[in-house]
């Protein structure tokens, strides 16, 4: 069989040989890498290697995948990255131009998915809604635009009645 890399238990243990292009991570017995701890779900994630690089996918397991310290859906995996499967950790070593890499790396499928998920104004930052998710609350922003509405009806109302006093308002007649 192929040697594709290593998973690398970062809390010790035996090295985790990658031997095919497609590993199915999880605690049942047909999974390709079995993890037999009871926080890891029966199919947890699944690992691919694309144009030379790893990338990893979670299949909407309940204890969630981590690369590098953060929850993902799909990432790529760059030699070095820590995977944390539930909370069982582990170093990724592979060389990506053994494996067929050529120039850049493909894109990093979970910072396409944050951007395929948010509009043009949201991560501009003038999406209301995105002020709510910021911890503002949009019904303030109303309430204060109401009151400055009323605030100018004033003025405009006490302008008005001071044109008709002439103590107030000076004419030129």
């Amino acid at each position: 069989m192929a040697d594709y890399g290593l998973l690398v238990p970062t809390g010790g243990g035996e090295d985790i040989p990658l031997k095919k292009v497609r590993i199915l991570i999880g605690r049942r017995d047909t999974c390709d890498i079995v993890l037999r701890f009871s926080n890891v779900s029966g199919q947890h994630c699944r690992m691919t290697l694309e144009l030379g690089y790893w990338f990893i996918k979670d299949l909407d397991s309940r204890n969630g995948t981590k690369v590098n310290g953060l929850s993902i859906r799909r990432k790529r995996l760059d030699p070095g990255s820590v995977i944390t499967i539930a909370k069982h950790g582990y170093e990724i070593q592979y060389n990506p131009e053994i494996l067929g890499a050529k120039g850049l790396p493909p894109a990093d499928d979970d910072n396409l998915d944050l951007g395929l998920r948010t509009t043009l104004m949201e991560r501009a930052g003038l999406d209301r809604r995105a002020a709510e998710d910021r911890g503002t609350n949009a019904k303030d922003d109303d309430d204060e635009r109401a009151t400055i509405a009323k605030e100018d009806a004033n003025d405009q109302e006490n302008s008005a009645n001071a044109k008709d006093n002439p103590d107030i308002w000076p004419t030129t007649e």
